[in-house]
């Protein structure tokens, strides 16, 4: 049985409370810590995580190598633990963090996948025809959200109905680290929040007694999750005559990408995707420059040899 400190506990409290983390990486948190326990408890070795040792975070990276644990995975552990030492360092309850010089080799970054404006129109049409004609409203207005706003997953289930204005066509979007900003959406988006709050929340909401101000529900008129925006647009994308998966940040990026490519500021597309550094914004310069290379490739008579 592992054994949960309060100093463990604390260091949880901190990051809902001060770094106003998201659920997701509240738990991602707690499940690297719960990971490094086990391991060391499976080892033998002293399960009290303020007495690991620099030979202690070694054998653990050979463990996860030799488990073959995903890199992104290996990664995002190292850099729960790291964070989490830190925050030991700063309560005085260790004298050194042993993750702070662990890293790993740099890979090439991948770029972000995007949709063409073509398979966006398809996705806006499967996302019409969901078998029930209620919850077929609320999987076009999530789409034409995500779709319009470049919005994260989070901050759609965030939404409050006194965050939009239809009015101004802006919605105020609650953003990482308690960060606030004002994003526009256009008219396809107006209208299709406008059809799901008439014909899809408000009859379900009546359906199930609820009261609540969050925008976009379940079909128990519950607020969505994030796992429930997933499901719903691999429900969609199930319909439509794409093949491939499809993850909500793929409409981040595909916002992105579109701005860019039509002749948007890079600094507008920073502010409006809520990015605190330009150098984030930037890769999405790499996904244009390599759309339009390849375009280039395909459709200039003069690109290629024959």
């Amino acid at each position: 049985m592992i054994i949960v400190n309060d100093y463990e506990t604390r260091f949880i409290t901190y990051l809902q409370s001060e770094r106003q983390y998201s659920d997701d990486t509240v738990i991602a948190y707690r499940e690297d810590l719960k990971d490094f326990k086990s391991f060391l408890a499976e080892s033998g070795d002293d399960a009290d995580l303020r007495h690991v040792k620099k030979l202690d975070v070694q054998v653990y990276l050979s463990y996860l190598f030799d488990g073959q644990k995903a890199r992104t995975t290996i990664a995002r552990r190292i850099s729960s633990l790291r964070s989490f030492y830190e925050y030991l360092l700063r309560e005085r309850l260790v004298t050194q963090n042993p993750f702070a010089y662990v890293t790993l080799k740099k890979q090439p970054s991948r770029l972000p996948r995007f949709f063409y404006e073509t398979e966006m129109t398809a996705l806006f049409t499967a996302a019409s025809e969901n078998p029930s004609p209620e919850l077929g409203l609320r999987d076009r207005a999530v789409l034409e959200m995500l779709y319009a706003t470049g919005m994260r997953v989070s901050e759609l289930c965030d939404l409050n109905l006194g965050d939009i204005d239809a009015t101004t066509q802006l919605v105020l979007v609650h953003g990482k680290g308690n960060k606030e900003r004002y994003v526009p959406f256009g008219r396809y988006a107006k209208d299709a929040v406008a059809r799901y709050l008439t014909g899809s929340r408000t009859p379900l909401m009546a359906k199930y007694q609820k009261h609540h101000q969050t925008v976009f529900i379940n079909h128990y008129g519950d607020p969505i999750t994030s796992t429930g925006v997933e499901y719903l647009l691999n429900k969609v994308i199930e319909r439509s005559s794409l093949t491939g998966d499809i993850h909500p940040h793929m409409l981040r990026h595909t916002f992105a990408t579109h701005l860019l490519e039509h002749g948007a500021d890079l600094r507008t597309v920073q502010e409006l995707l809520g990015h605190s550094s330009l150098s984030t914004t930037q890769i999405y310069t790499h996904v244009t420059n390599a759309h339009l290379k390849r375009d280039y490739r395909q459709y200039f008579p003069r690109a290629t040899h024959d």
